[in-house]
């Protein structure tokens, strides 16, 4: 590798491509380095899309090779493996092709000033049976797992309308009543109607999909206001979705899970989007972690090491002026990638920056199938809270994408990107069907 030490950024989910592609356009592809595990990305918040078949990943997402060469970083393919602090050097993975064959050996990549972002996947609490029997929406491959079964078992259980009655329904169970979990019920009733318009599944939705949401706490959505939680309630129900809350999960077994109490809910097929945890490698790296291995870090988002930063989902960073700390959330990943761009910055003209990151809260919008959504936004010149619903809701919700994309490719090719999508939409299923 090259004697310079560049800043590098581990993991290039939503804050830290953002971070990368910022500081790539000021200083350069040997001065900014991003590393992941995968060649391609995706926005997270859209998984559960994916794992629908209502989003097809292979023309949504994005090679980050490309995205270096446009955005004027360097991109190096592998996971994090070690790190050494005093040499201060970290060490990549091999990285493999499909195929099993190395495309990249183990490397050792020298840093000036290192940034973490890799995010976080589903915490399963210990629960017996549920990495065995639960599929989790942490990745795209795990997006697709899911997208592949729930094809396969619909295509299954194919029959005329004589025997419709007769064929017991496919029972999906959703554990988590957060916005994964709310925002996959959802999608999912919207993807078998279309299965059943395409003739893939002769039955009708009704008879053929169940779906039961399990909320450990006394609400769906209980991270944000209660009116969002009535309203996205009331939307699932009318669809015929079974929201359960005040029930905790002890065991997932093959096809049914049990709870606290003894009762028991069938599953076909059972998708885990309950809590969160940091990658666990990220506690045999030197560095203060906590309970769910989240890196430690301070106001200015700095480990113990100030020359090794933690920002997003991988982070346990103070709310500055309130309590606790900040929440895993898409805005206070792409806030810290703004304030990261100004901090690295100034640590490069040799004048550090002591000001503290202040997190903005500006709402939430969570979306309830492709034509409904609910929101509350906050309101920073009034400073109210407005309610939102309905298609409203959902165009502002699909803005955050479109957001997240000028952010990265701009505005001028973030609009050509979105067009050419939309017209390519006319000319292809509405689900993804193979």
């Amino acid at each position: 590798m090259s004697t310079v030490t560049p800043i590098v950024i581990v993991g290039g989910g939503a804050g830290g491509l953002e971070l990368a592609a910022k500081l790539g356009r000021k200083y350069g592809p040997s001065q900014v380095y991003l590393v992941d595990k995968d060649a391609d990305h995706i926005w997270k918040p859209s998984l559960h899309e994916v794992a629908a078949g209502t989003l097809d990943i292979h023309r949504e997402g994005l090679s980050y090779f490309m995205l270096a060469r446009d955005c004027n970083f360097t991109f190096i393919l592998g996971a994090l493996e070690q790190l050494d602090k005093e040499k201060k050097e970290i060490q990549l993975a091999p990285a493999y092709n499909e195929a099993g064959q190395v495309l990249f050996p183990r490397r050792t990549i020298a840093y000036g000033t290192l940034v973490v972002a890799v995010g976080s996947k589903s915490n399963f609490f210990n629960t017996p049976g549920a990495a065995e029997h639960a599929i989790t929406l942490d990745a795209t491959q795990q997006a697709e797992h899911f997208r592949l079964k729930l094809l396969h078992a619909l295509t299954q259980q194919q029959g005329d309308a004589s025997t419709a009655n007769q064929v017991e329904p496919l029972h999906i169970a959703i554990v988590g009543g957060g916005a994964t979990g709310v925002e996959l019920a959802a999608e999912l009733t919207e993807a078998v109607a279309s299965l059943h318009f395409y003739g893939a599944n002769t039955l009708t939705p009704e008879r053929h999909l169940a779906i039961t949401l399990i909320e450990g706490a006394e609400r769906i959505l209980v991270a944000l206001p209660e009116e969002l939680s009535v309203r996205a309630t009331q939307l699932l129900t009318s669809r015929k979705i079974k929201v359960c809350t005040g029930v905790r999960v002890t065991e997932v077994q093959e096809n049914q899970l049990i709870d606290q109490h003894g009762t028991t809910y069938q599953a076909d097929l059972c998708v885990w989007a309950a809590g969160i945890q940091a990658p666990s490698f990220l506690t045999t790296l030197g560095l203060e972690t906590n309970r769910i291995h989240q890196l430690v870090v301070n106001e200015r988002l700095e480990t113990a090491d100030p020359h090794i930063y933690a920002m997003g989902d991988c982070a346990q960073a103070p709310w500055w002026g309130e309590q606790g700390n900040l929440p895993a959330r898409a805005q206070v990943a792409h806030q810290q990638a703004s304030y990261l761009v100004k901090v690295l910055s100034a640590k490069m003209r040799g004048k550090p920056m002591t000001t503290p990151f202040q997190y903005k809260d500006y709402g939430s919008l969570v979306a309830v199938g492709h034509s409904k959504g609910v929101g509350s936004l906050m309101g920073v010149l009034s400073g109210k809270s407005w309610f939102v619903e309905g298609l409203v809701a959902r165009i502002m919700y699909m803005s955050l994408h479109l957001m997240h994309h000028a952010a990265v490719l701009g505005v001028v090719r973030t609009f050509s990107l979105a067009l050419g999508r939309l017209l390519l939409k006319r000319s292809a299923p509405r689900i993804k069907l193979h």
